[in-house]
């Protein structure tokens, strides 16, 4: 009776320890935690509100994703006109295919950033990116990316929202102080 007292305090000591220590978690101990818990996970599963702008137009596509190893597949689910496109793309190598016929497109850009690899760049950002600034809104985590040698609104920055659960919930990229891609999660998984 007395070991079973003893152990029941010390699992009761222990649960409020990391409950408090949880609650007590800078944005920036949040952010390396993330960061940890991206590196180590083998992909994930999204679908996501892409939007694109291209200055004198913008493009809003809901696409889901799969990310697993090397290679990211995305589908395209709207606008209607072109549901069902898939992209499957690897480092060095892209292909959209449609109805069981694939098209070999070559680079996507000669950045490489496009809204079909929004999401690479969003989750290279949370895994190796340069964290400039970090902080929390309620219950989200903000984290902003970008190279410390650009001055900032200079150059690419990359803006990513978490929930409690560290999920993705927003991200944009920025060039040179413009936002061109923002994605909305509307459901995100963690492999």
């Amino acid at each position: 009776m007395r070991k079973s007292l003893v152990m029941c305090v010390l699992m009761i000591s222990l649960l409020l320890t990391a409950c408090g220590s949880r609650g007590n978690q800078t944005p920036t101990d949040r952010a390396l935690a993330l960061r940890g818990q991206y590196l180590s996970a083998g992909g994930c599963t999204a679908r996501m509100r892409v939007t694109a702008d291209y200055g004198q137009r913008v493009y809003t596509y809901v696409v889901d994703a799969q990310v697993r190893g090397g290679e990211t597949v995305l589908t395209v689910r709207q606008p209607e006109e072109i549901a069902g496109i898939t992209a499957h793309l690897q480092q060095g190598e892209s292909f959209l295919s449609y109805d069981g016929v694939m098209l070999e497109t070559g680079p996507l850009a000669e950045d490489g950033l496009t809204p079909l690899s929004a999401l690479a760049a969003l989750l290279e950002a949370v895994r190796s990116g340069f964290i400039d600034s970090c902080g929390t809104q309620g219950e989200e985590l903000y984290i902003l990316c970008r190279d410390p040698a650009d001055p900032p609104g200079d150059g690419r920055e990359t803006g990513l929202w978490f929930g409690m659960d560290g999920c993705l919930l927003r991200g944009e990229v920025s060039v040179d102080g413009r936002r061109v891609v923002q994605c909305e999660f509307e459901e995100f998984a963690l492999n």
